[in-house]
């Protein structure tokens, strides 16, 4: 079949939960190469005096790093290594050898997951179908960080939990769009369950999303965001504590949830496999 022969490259972080999209790829698709993103998050350097202000945020919304935490252990246990295949790593996504070490590949579909933003030449990099992008959330609606869920949850947009998978472009989560689809969380157990059944859904999504690009002619799906609607970009900076007050009120709150309206979604066509 189609998707056997055509090869993948993969840009992604190396957070414990892109190693396990990264370990699921690669049971269905051809990895020729991956680059991982070393980067240092949350590396800014702090004043001494900031450090008192720190600490009470760390337990006073312990429930949300808590979770997160949770989350990254829950991969780490349940995907062990990397796939055996060559690996780059690197703590600049967009430096030379990410060109040159994608470039030796010939790669049919460049797939990024979890990088610094990606920026300048990578973007021309050739690959026969294109590079693609996965946004844990729902796009134009809510694009940004630290995390579009918490961000849905916190402003009472449950309606908005979802994810995307999109063409890149030079933007943050703006690319014309391959697929999305929306998440129900509303009865999820507990907070931790809530964000694994939105993180497992982006990587059975992205499958599903690089099997119809590998089992389908061009032109693919590429829908602009704008014409669907102008959504919100939230930035790190502006999740705030009373952000996160909202985040665990309306947690607990979300019995009583009414559903704001429907948002657009991108379906993709049915596939029709290529001998």
């Amino acid at each position: 079949m189609a998707l056997v022969g055509r090869r993948i490259v993969i840009w992604c972080g190396d957070a414990p939960n892109q190693k396990a999209l990264v370990a699921k790829l690669s049971t269905k698709f051809r990895i020729s190469g991956i680059v991982i993103d070393e980067k240092s998050e949350g590396s800014t350097k702090r004043k001494i005096s900031d450090l008192p202000l720190l600490l009470w945020d760390r337990l006073r919304f312990r429930k949300i790093y808590n979770c997160w935490k949770k989350l990254q252990q829950y991969y780490s246990s349940a995907f062990v290594s990397w796939p055996d295949v060559p690996v780059l790593r690197t703590n600049n996504i967009n430096s030379k050898e990410t060109e040159d070490f994608t470039k030796a590949f010939q790669t049919d579909l460049i797939v990024v997951s979890g990088t610094g933003l990606v920026k300048g030449s990578l973007l021309n990099i050739p690959a026969k179908i294109g590079i693609v992008n996965l946004h844990t959330g729902l796009s134009p609606y809510v694009k940004g960080g630290p995390n579009c869920t918490n961000w849905c949850i916190a402003n009472n947009d449950w309606h908005l939990v979802g994810n995307t998978i999109m063409w890149i472009n030079s933007g943050i989560d703006s690319g014309n769009i391959i697929t999305s689809e929306t998440i129900d969380i509303n009865n999820a157990p507990n907070f931790f369950e809530a964000h694994k059944i939105v993180m497992d859904h982006a990587h059975e999504l992205y499958v599903r999303a690089i099997e119809y690009l590998m089992n389908s002619e061009p032109p693919f799906n590429s829908v602009a965001q704008s014409s669907i609607g102008k959504g919100k970009l939230f930035l790190t900076k502006m999740w705030n504590s009373d952000k996160k007050t909202d985040l665990l009120r309306n947690w607990k709150k979300r019995k009583n949830i009414i559903k704001q309206y429907t948002p657009e979604t991108i379906q993709l066509p049915l596939i029709i496999n290529r001998q």
